[in-house]
């Protein structure tokens, strides 16, 4: 029998756990930086087009004028094919930039990240945060939500105050702390209170859900919202049946993630998703390969039930982070297997944690066939098929890579996400406005960060090809292009500086390092 007095030890000790990761290994702290470029009391950009993250078409030549940390004038300082003056242009800087046939972009926020996963540590060595991160910065990503900070809550808070303060080279860092998720004692509506209060005093920003009782769910969003903390969810089938994403939604739930929770409040014939008689939750591949026949059994697109669904979420002004990107693998996973980034770039336990594995979260390849393979690329079609349409329809998508499980690597994953997100239906301009204003919007940073505005801190992303040509060219691989005059592929592209708060970073050095460092472990 479990006690009162049982249940207020579990709490102490799920915070307890939550804070400091309960002893699990941790990826090593990030080292300070290598070389500080930055910030400058005065850096310009030069000639650049730019791409400002509101939806807006390219425009150039433009001026970036930034001091310390902010953008403070962005100037068009011609015409396209015309020689500048000279004297239309803002004054010299302390350091300058020559931008001329680039593209500035502002930068990327990855809305669903993780840096690391503690199980990884079962297969060797976990990946260092300094790797995580010069992947990241190295694809352009200057903010991340990290969504549950399972190497503690204190760690993550503060890796945070280190980016904060220009002391790392990383992304800004966003800290959402994972709801208990202990099977033997979970907490009652009163203590996930308390527990919501805990998690504010300590840091966070927000809050991850997964599987709970409704009513404590219920009473954590409420408190959630009187101080302040966003929150997230993945509608685990585990708790599912009781409460989908409509339920959520109107307790306050800012976002879900992945689509869990959306195809179950489309059902019109069935309350239960059609689970086979022998599925077992525990089995990956059993969760996984049923994960790909579920949009089916949801209602049909333009039916009363799925424009009653959608309206109900564009009237809560509620957001989808839907990361394509994590669950492609399932319907391609030889594809997924042999991108070109693995072979210099995948840290050795990450590539172990990606490998047929029962006790491995994501890792569910037991004997996935042709006909799992298709039923993920229907699932696909309808799934896809709601967003775009909700994005048309004025919801707010958001970006998200999920990346570190199926094959799906830091800062490669973000750049497949936004290729994606274009495979939905989105414009290229859409996808970029979904990786910057939206996603900063849902952090609640759209004042801060999300367009290249004058006022706004000074992360930014410049990049040699035109992304709205090609979104492979943001690939750190680059993009393969055959050369007419020698006749021979190479490949163009790739990030050249990704700037975080005036703090100016070498892309290709941070790739450099990375292949290095993953050399190394090897």
């Amino acid at each position: 029998m479990i006690t009162a007095a049982d249940r207020k030890a579990g709490a102490g000790n799920e915070m307890a756990r939550l804070l400091t990761g309960n002893g699990k290994s941790v990826p090593e702290p990030s080292s300070r930086l290598d070389i500080k470029q930055g910030p400058y009391k005065r850096l310009v950009i030069r000639g650049a087009t730019v791409i400002d993250g509101t939806g807006a078409p390219p425009i150039g030549p433009m001026d970036i004028v930034v001091e310390q940390d902010r953008i403070v004038e962005v100037r068009t300082v011609g015409h396209p094919g015309l020689a500048i003056n000279p004297g239309s242009r803002p004054e010299p800087g302390e350091h300058e930039i020559d931008a001329e046939g680039m593209y500035v972009l502002p930068g990327f926020v990855d809305a669903h990240a993780h840096i690391g996963f503690p199980q990884q540590g079962k297969h060797g060595p976990l990946a260092p945060a300094d790797y995580i991160y010069k992947l990241w910065l190295a694809h352009g990503v200057t903010t991340i939500r990290e969504v549950g900070s399972m190497n503690g809550l204190e760690w993550t808070l503060a890796q945070r105050a280190q980016s904060a303060a220009g002391e790392i080279a990383a992304p800004g860092i966003e800290a959402y702390a994972l709801f208990p998720l202990s099977d033997a004692i979970a907490l009652t509506p009163e203590e996930a209170r308390t527990w919501v209060h805990d998690v504010a005093e300590a840091g966070a920003c927000g809050i991850k859900f997964l599987a709970t009782h409704p009513d404590t769910m219920k009473a954590a969003l409420e408190t959630a919202q009187e101080v302040g903390l966003r929150t997230c969810c993945h509608h685990s089938q585990m708790s599912v049946a009781r409460m989908n994403v409509l339920h959520t939604a109107s307790w306050g739930l800012n976002s879900m993630e992945h689509w869990y929770g959306l195809p179950e409040a489309l059902f019109d014939d069935r309350t239960v998703q059609d689970y086979p008689a022998g599925y077992n939750y525990q089995n990956e591949q059993d969760r996984f390969a049923e994960a790909g026949r579920l949009w089916m059994q949801a209602a049909e697109p333009g039916s009363a039930r799925w424009n009653e669904v959608m309206e109900r979420l564009l009237e809560l002004d509620f957001s989808i982070v839907p990361t394509f990107g994590i669950y492609e693998a399932s319907r391609d996973e030889m594809r997924a297997r042999r991108q070109d980034w693995h072979d210099e770039y995948t840290w050795p336990s990450v590539w172990q944690f990606y490998q047929p594995n029962r006790n491995a979260h994501g890792s569910f390849w037991f004997y996935w066939t042709t006909q799992h393979e298709n039923d993920w690329r229907r699932n696909y079609q309808r799934w896809m098929q709601f967003i775009s349409e909700y994005k048309n329809r004025g919801g707010r998508v958001c970006a998200g890579s999920d990346s570190g499980f199926i094959y799906n690597l830091y800062g490669f994953g973000f750049i497949r996400e936004l290729e994606l997100l274009q495979e939905a239906g989105f414009h290229p301009l859409e996808a970029i406005r979904a990786a910057t204003l939206r996603s900063a919007e849902l952090l609640g940073l759209e004042h801060e960060v999300g367009t290249v505005e004058r006022g706004k801190r000074a992360d930014l992303v410049i990049v040699p090809e035109n992304p709205l040509e090609n979104t492979k060219s943001l690939y750190g691989t680059g993009a393969i292009r055959l050369n007419d005059e020698s006749r021979t592929a190479e490949r163009v592209g790739g990030v050249c500086w990704t700037i975080r708060g005036g703090i100016v970073h070498d892309a290709r050095q941070m790739l450099a390092d990375v292949r290095q460092m993953v050399a190394n472990a090897r």
